[in-house]
Order: C-alpha cells, then structure tokens, then sequence
C-alpha cells in the first residue's frame, strides 16, 4: 500500500498561494531593469561534505555533491532550476508548474506526498519547507529512516530570508556561485526598482485580493506583497493586519483603496470584474476610476528568483505612469 502523508497548507490557501497562474492585466510594456554581468563560466568545484542547520534545527550533513533531488514545494523548485540543477531534479510537487519542464518530471504529490514513490526515486537529497510541518513532519521521518537525507527548508517571509533560502541551497547543491550571482542580481533589480519607485509624487492606498470563496483573503504585512506595496511606495489598507487574513467587504468599501489587484485571474475567469460588479462596490475609488488589475499570484507569492519579476508587475499596476515609460 502506497503511503501518503499531509504535507503544507489547507486545500483552498493552498490554492490561493501555489496554484495561482498568471494575470495579464497591468501594463504590458516590457520594462528594463539592469542586471549585473553574467556570472563566470568557470565555477569552481565545491567541497564536500556540507553540514547545514535547517528549519528543525537539526545538523543535516550532505556528504557529497546531490546528483539525484526531490523538491516537495514549488519556491524551492524554482530556485533549483535557476541554480542550473534542473538536469538533477527527479521528483516535484503537484502543484509545480515553472519552469516548463516540470511537467515532464515524476510527481511526489502534493500537500499529501507520497512517500514510496520519494523512496524508490533515489533522491541523494530531498527538499522539504517548514510550512509542511506537522502533518507531514511522521512521512518526512519516513524519508530519513529509509535513509535519505532530508533538509527542511526554512519559510521565508521577506526578501532578505528569500536570499537566505538561496544561499543554502546553493550550499547544498554546490552551486554557491551560482546562488551567490541571483541573490545579486536579485538585489540589483529591487534597488533600482525602489529608486524608481521614488518618482512617485502621491503615494496610492492598495487592495490585494488573494483569495475570493468562500470568503475574501487579502495580505498584511510580514507578507511579501505587503513588503513588496512598501518598497513601491504604496499603501497596503491592511498593512495593520498581520499575515494571510480575511476581510469583510464593507471593512473593503470604508477603506476606499485607489487601486485594487487581484491575484485569482489566472484560475478564476474575469476576476476583475467580478470585484468591479461586486455589490457595494460601486463607489470604491479604484471601481470608479478603473483602477482594477490582475497580477501573477505566482511571481508575488512565491519565495523564489521571480519575486523581482513580480515586484514589477505590482509596479506597473498600481503606478503605470511612473513604470510604463
């Protein structure tokens, strides 16, 4: 019998935050942001072994360099493939959909993984995320009495814990170099974009919808939207809500936002319109003045290299004047 254990997040958060595809509203101009020289052909060799501290606080020692990977959350995927490791990657989660070539790998599971099928695809090192503890802390037990090693993956809430995450899978994987010139050129784009972010000349109050049914789910602050409405020189109207919360549609219409986006258009059709038509909405700001825009959940959600990408789609949605040019 096939063993699967809980692993994540609730069903319907889980796709708010991991199932989310792509808005295509906003200015659609490509925008250029300077990026730092590329890095070097030539990388050195890494040494092994690695003993790293994750998420559990517990010393996990990478005796040689993984050739075989499992990934059980999609940020942790997508920083793989940017690395260059996707030659090395043997099993992802259900919910992993970039790069492309996802599709083509053997499937784990999603917050319910599998853990025979983890087992029998060798890994020389798995993936896990903090988020997935507890439920699924007894299946990842599983993984490491049949003596894989495991390393789990610490939640990151901010870009600087987003460069951490980078760095210590580059650590693990040998591909130091590699973490070291995203986290760079990662940084290099967030300055230029807050530098430009300082044209701004009135500053716009946002709402972010995140979530719809059964009832509506915004992004207070210690999220990265909310870090990301700052560095853009906006307003999140519940930056004084902490985390993932629900707001109630009158608490929406009082705030009276000059912009709202939403990050369902990618699985729920005519999301914009849907807020637009939505009753008392009527007389918000950002639905008088047309001001309702989808972005991709993914790139704004996901603690990965396409948080950048996502800050600027946020940018060009909320100030097309100053990000369209």
């Amino acid at each position: 019998m096939k063993k699967f254990w809980k692993f994540g997040m609730s069903a319907g958060l889980a796709a708010v935050l991991l199932a989310g595809c792509g808005g295509e509203d906003a200015a659609n101009e490509e925008q250029q942001i300077e990026t730092p020289a590329e890095p070097p052909t030539e990388v050195a060799e890494a040494e092994f072994p690695v003993t790293l501290v994750d998420a559990t606080g517990e010393e996990v020692v990478i005796e040689e360099e993984p050739q075989a990977i499992v990934s059980m959350i999609p940020s942790n995927t997508e920083i793989a493939y940017e690395l260059g490791l996707g030659e090395k990657i043997v099993g992802v989660s259900d919910f992993d959909n970039y790069p492309e070539e996802t599709a083509d790998v053997e499937k784990i599971g999603g917050m319910e993984f599998n853990v025979e099928k983890i087992i029998s695809l060798e890994p020389d090192i798995v993936f896990a995320h903090e988020s997935g503890l507890g439920a699924g802390t007894e299946g990842l037990d599983q993984l490491t009495e049949a003596g894989l090693t495991v390393f789990v993956v610490d939640n990151a809430e901010s870009f600087e814990e987003v460069y951490d995450t980078i760095t210590v899978i580059g650590q693990a994987t040998g591909a130091t170099e590699e973490a070291d010139a995203i986290v760079q050129q990662m940084e290099v784009q967030v300055n230029e974009i807050s530098e430009q972010a300082s044209n701004v000349e009135e500053t716009k109050s946002v709402f972010v919808e995140v979530g719809s049914d059964p009832e509506i789910y915004t992004t207070g602050s210690g999220t990265f939207m909310d870090e990301m409405l700052q560095i853009i020189n906006a307003e999140n109207v519940a930056g004084d809500q902490e985390g993932w919360v629900s707001m109630d549609p009158e608490a929406i219409v009082a705030a009276d936002p000059e912009v709202i986006v939403t990050t369902e258009g990618g699985y729920i059709e005519n999301a914009e319109e849907m807020i637009k038509t939505r009753s008392g909405f009527a007389e918000v700001t950002a639905v008088e003045e047309d001001a309702v825009y989808s972005v991709d959940a993914d790139p704004v959600n996901r603690p990965g290299p396409r948080l950048t990408e996502g800050l600027l789609e946020l940018a060009r949605a909320v100030y097309p004047e100053v990000f369209s040019e």
